[in-house]
């Protein structure tokens, strides 16, 4: 295994966990950037506010999309694992 092939595994698990990560963090931008307008034109300024429903919606995201992540992780482990038996890592010597 040379500096490329760890270049090249390191970069692709960057791209699993921004791939992972995407959902819930675009949807806790969404979310707290409705809030935040509603707590401006409301003057409203309750803390609980904005952790409450955010928290909600994450959870309510973070269950539905369990089944991409799942797989993306299933795939990329796979890809791994391919790659170490590639080059003698997973070999019986």
């Amino acid at each position: 295994m040379n500096a490329a092939d760890v270049l090249g595994i390191s970069r692709e698990a960057v791209w699993v966990m921004l791939k992972i990560a995407a959902p819930l963090m675009l949807t806790a931008l969404v979310v707290g950037l409705i809030i935040s307008l509603f707590q401006a034109l409301t003057q409203l300024q309750e803390q609980t506010l904005t952790f409450v429903p955010k928290i909600l919606i994450l959870l309510a995201v973070f269950v539905l999309t369990i089944p991409f992540m799942s797989n993306t992780l299933i795939e990329f482990t796979r890809e791994l694992m391919a790659k170490a038996v590639g080059i003698g890592i997973g070999g019986t010597g």
